[in-house]
């Protein structure tokens, strides 16, 4: 049952959020305002007027984060298997492997040495490639 239940969710969380990513989902959602807005001199601008503006919009907000908050944590689960894949099949360090677990300390310290590796191997190629650069003397 809770498989099914999580199945469910899922694919209405991917279903929600591909659609409100959409144009037309924008779309509405300003038509809609728009003729809240028109519908204020019908209702007097009444605090009732008022609040169904409030009141609908904070419900969807508070139920999209949930909606949304699942999908992105599928697609980036998704997104590190398939880097964990290519680590794994290269010739980078299997080291990598995993790392989205470690903690914000230790994910900084190993993006200090990163960049510090990064630089050197800058270096070196721009070291590179002015010893290949013909000199003005040579033509």
């Amino acid at each position: 049952m809770k498989n099914a239940t999580s199945n469910f969710f899922s694919k209405f969380a991917t279903t929600i959020a591909d659609w409100s990513g959409r144009p037309v989902a924008f779309a509405s959602a300003v038509a809609l305002v728009i003729i809240w807005g028109a519908s204020g001199p019908f209702f007097d601008y009444s605090e009732t007027w008022q609040l169904v503006i409030n009141t609908g919009t904070t419900i969807i907000t508070f139920l999209m984060v949930f909606v949304l908050q699942n999908s992105q944590n599928r697609d980036g689960r998704a997104l590190q298997a398939k880097l964990d894949e290519l680590i794994l099949t290269s010739q980078a360090q299997n080291k990598f492997v995993g790392i989205e677990k470690l903690d914000e300390r230790q994910l900084r310290e190993m993006s200090e040495r990163l960049a510090e590796k990064a630089e050197c191997v800058e270096v070196m190629a721009d070291e590179k490639v002015e010893n290949l650069e013909p000199s003005s003397s040579e033509f």
